[in-house]
């Protein structure tokens, strides 16, 4: 599926941004877009992400890769879509201590994925599995917090879109491994919360391969305008379940092969320093 992109900004679309980012703002979820932008009209929904990535980068943010969702058969047939969406991650996501504060989250979940980093830009070529396998500099176990600025998470396609893939936060695990050595979807992943198991998975539950979950990103990525490049870090999508956290949680994820990576949930910055 080729998208046009990006396309004209309409007034439904900025209206739609702007109740977005003011939710974000003020720490205050609020009502879905779809009422502007529809549930299903992707062009629009990624119009939306679109200018308040731009904005963000216009504030002085750093673009540090992108994140897959809706790679879980299951999850598509509850939103009646049959395709992955994607969101930007910028630098200032990444929290490399595992700390996270929780005041300036709004109802996180947490799950529990596979984060590649490139040695090579995403451009040229059939962007198949073999090629981004070949493109990836390493492996690592990673943490995605997703946090709808959307009220009670009531989301449909174009919402999660529109809210930049639902995205919040991320933690990579210390372990790097270069592919020849891993094999993604043959990967499985126990996550727990505060000791207790809440979810199980494996690659193979990401598209069938995390790696084919790449490669539809690097197509869809090239299509857009704005191709995956070396350094870049993307995350796969989720190998299991999510979780919902409050402060005071600490949640663990072991993959194996890629070995474990922590969130520890502060309330406040401070707390979580």
């Amino acid at each position: 599926m080729r998208h046009d992109f990006p396309q004209p900004v309409t007034e439904a679309i900025r209206q739609a941004a702007d109740r977005l980012r003011d939710a974000g703002e003020r720490r205050r979820a609020c009502a879905p877009v779809r009422d502007l932008i529809g549930a299903d009209n992707a062009q629009a929904a990624y119009a939306v992400q679109d200018l308040l990535a731009q904005e963000r980068v216009a504030a002085g943010a750093t673009v540090a890769g992108r994140k897959i969702g809706l790679t879980s058969p299951a999850v598509q047939r509850q939103l009646g879509v049959d395709q992955p969406d994607f969101g930007v991650l910028f630098a200032d996501m990444e929290c490399p201590t595992g700390d996270l504060p929780t005041d300036d989250l709004l109802q996180p979940k947490v799950e529990a994925e596979i984060a590649f980093v490139l040695a090579q830009d995403l451009i040229d070529g059939e962007l198949d599995v073999a090629q981004v396998r070949d493109a990836v500099a390493y492996a690592t176990a990673a943490l995605e917090i997703v946090d709808s600025r959307i009220i009670d998470w009531d989301i449909t396609f174009a919402d999660t879109v529109a809210d930049n893939g639902s995205s919040a936060k991320y933690v990579l695990g210390a372990d790097r491994v270069t592919l020849d050595g891993f094999e993604p979807k043959e990967t499985q992943m126990r996550m727990t919360l505060d000791g207790q198991e809440v979810s199980t998975g494996t690659g193979a539950a990401c598209l069938g391969d995390p790696l084919a979950a790449l490669s539809w990103l690097a197509r869809t990525a090239r299509d857009f305008g704005s191709p995956l490049r070396a350094g870049q870090v993307v995350l796969s999508g989720a190998l299991g379940p999510i979780a919902a956290v409050h402060a005071g949680n600490v949640v663990s994820a072991t993959v194996s092969g890629l070995g474990e990576v922590t969130a520890r949930f502060g309330t406040t910055q401070e707390e979580a320093r």
